[in-house]
């Protein structure tokens, strides 16, 4: 009966989402059950009998006026929109997982950054030769280049997908189905891997305290160069995990939001439970391309005021706040 389910769901599809129709559709898979009961009470296959209810249930235009909706049949506008098949599907999570993974090793690698000049300038005051410092700010320059970088590659990854943002697209109820499902068996990875990048941003600073705490200022080279360092490499981890933790959970949310809320298609359960409707399109925008505008912001801030330093904590703040701003700009 799932063959007959999910081929019923393709032929209610693209019909408007009102009472009328989800009459006819609960009326229309109650008589194919029927026929499919009795086919079997007659000793027919399982595969001949589907066959049988599809060819004699199957054509929406010759059973519309039996069911009571022959005008809203006559009537559909006809829109074509690309099915993406679930084959398709599993190709654009692992590219769009692939593009969070180079995303986020490169905002790991700008976090990264000023550990070269930290432990540089302790290693030059040190033993009194400042030209190792420019060792430091050299390492700093390479971290940089090579995040950028990444953040390119990131981007080229997505060029075969930008179909998806142009065109009419739609999924089927049984890929549908099956997006929910992988979504839901994701979550214990992605509460693992979110709840290990807070609690590394959270100790970041405490490797600087216990050995400042230990070791004084009789080891300066600890304390003022490695210790320091240790906050960079903890927060840069910990928003690695952070920000990897959700790359399957947008390309789930993209794949399932691709059906129109008007018709049938657009009210399947787990298509409901992802579709968003903000108060504004402006509120719209920056929510669909949140870390975008993070990252953007981020890149902004760390090159003119090469605080490098400090603008790590965008991304840990901008994961605290992201929640609660959807709450405020979805629809009540």
């Amino acid at each position: 009966m799932e063959t007959i389910k999910n081929y019923l769901e393709t032929m209610f599809a693209n019909l408007p989402n009102t009472l009328e129709v989800k009459k006819a559709k609960d009326e229309l898979y109650s008589m194919m059950e029927d026929k499919f009961t009795e086919l079997i009470a007659e000793g027919k296959p399982e595969n001949e009998a589907i066959a049988i209810v599809i060819s004699e249930f199957g054509n929406l235009d010759e059973i519309s006026e039996s069911l009571g909706i022959n005008n809203v049949v006559s009537e559909m506008e006809t829109t074509d929109r690309r099915l993406i098949s679930q084959n398709e599907c599993d190709n654009y999570i692992a590219d769009s997982t692939r593009r969070r993974f180079f995303n986020s090793l490169g905002i790991l690698l700008c976090i990264f950054s000023p550990i070269g000049p930290i432990i540089f300038s302790s290693i030059g005051d040190a033993v009194g030769i400042d030209a190792i410092e420019l060792i430091g700010v050299i390492l700093l320059f390479i971290c940089v280049a090579a995040g950028i970088s990444l953040f390119m590659i990131a981007s080229f990854l997505m060029r075969d997908w930008k179909f998806l943002d142009k065109e009419l697209c739609t999924i089927s109820y049984s890929t549908a189905e099956y997006l929910a499902r992988e979504k839901e068996d994701s979550q214990s990875y992605k509460l693992v891997l979110r709840t290990l990048g807070i609690v590394l941003c959270s100790i970041s600073f405490l490797p600087v305290i216990i050995l400042d705490t230990i070791l004084g200022s009789s080891f300066s080279i600890i304390t003022e160069g490695f210790a320091p360092a240790l906050i960079f490499i903890g927060a840069g981890i910990g928003v690695f995990f952070i920000m990897f933790s959700g790359a399957k959970d947008t390309a789930f949310d993209k794949l399932l939001s691709l059906n129109d809320i008007k018709t049938v298609a657009g009210n399947y359960e787990p298509v409901k439970k992802v579709k968003k409707e903000y108060v504004s399109r402006a509120a719209e925008i920056l929510m669909k391309d949140y870390w975008k505008t993070v990252l953007a912001i981020y890149l902004i801030l760390s090159f003119t005021s090469f605080n490098w330093g400090s603008t790590w904590l965008i991304w840990p703040i901008a994961g605290i706040l992201r929640k609660p701003l959807t709450e405020i700009f979805l629809k009540k």
